[in-house]
């Protein structure tokens, strides 16, 4: 239990679907109920897919390319800490690919659940990593359905999110939401530190030890 709300917490404080609500708006404001609803669900879906298929074929990704678990942690902490400091900042939406130019050509396109929603605004270099490297230290069998499950929890909590982010939107105000973006910002810049701060320990103890 505590290794799946471990992985959940992580994920969903990288992932950030909270901050991804003004956007969501933005972009279905002119769409109706049901059409809204349909693009949560495929953006849920999409980010399941997405975050499923890193979790299990991401090591031998990293097998191919000569890519170590350390460096990859340290590339994945970098980001993940940049994305926390956009989130601090203000800047998250700029970062997440969504423009004036990006936001026109979307919502000229009848579905954006794949792009800009699943990819890169909500499952990004950040969440694969950190999946990566969580599948990397726990891949018993039991430790892979546990990080399944959680995948699939974040989705439902995405799906439950977006579904309800017009509401939302209206319920927290923009005050309410860039709070709770800056909160999740500090863990997520904590999340990123921690991935760093692991390799550089793992390459100094290897060093020591040979």
């Amino acid at each position: 239990m505590e290794l799946f709300i471990y992985l959940f917490a992580a994920l969903f404080s990288v992932l950030n679907p909270i901050g991804t609500v003004p956007i969501f708006v933005g972009l279905t404001q002119h769409d109706s109920m049901r059409e809204r609803s349909r693009i949560s669900l495929w953006t849920a879906i999409d980010v399941f897919l997405i975050l499923i298929i890193s979790f299990f074929v991401g090591q031998y990704v990293l097998d191919f390319f000569g890519i170590s678990i350390d460096a990859l942690r340290i590339a994945g902490g970098l980001i993940i800490v940049n994305s926390g400091f956009a989130l601090l900042s203000g800047r998250f939406s700029k970062t997440r690919g969504i423009n004036k130019k990006v936001e026109h050509e979307v919502q000229n396109r009848n579905d954006i659940a794949l792009t800009p929603l699943a990819i890169p605004m909500l499952a990004g270099p950040g969440s694969i990593s950190l999946l990566i490297a969580f599948y990397q230290e726990h891949h018993a069998v039991n430790d892979m359905v546990i990080g399944s499950l959680a995948i699939f929890a974040v989705a439902v909590v995405i799906f439950i999110i977006l579904r309800s982010a017009h509401y939302l939107a209206k319920i927290l105000g923009t005050a309410g939401i860039v709070a709770i973006s800056r909160i999740v910002g500090f863990i997520v810049i904590a999340i990123g530190i921690q991935y760093i701060v692991s390799a550089v320990v793992s390459i100094i103890r290897s060093n020591l030890m040979s």
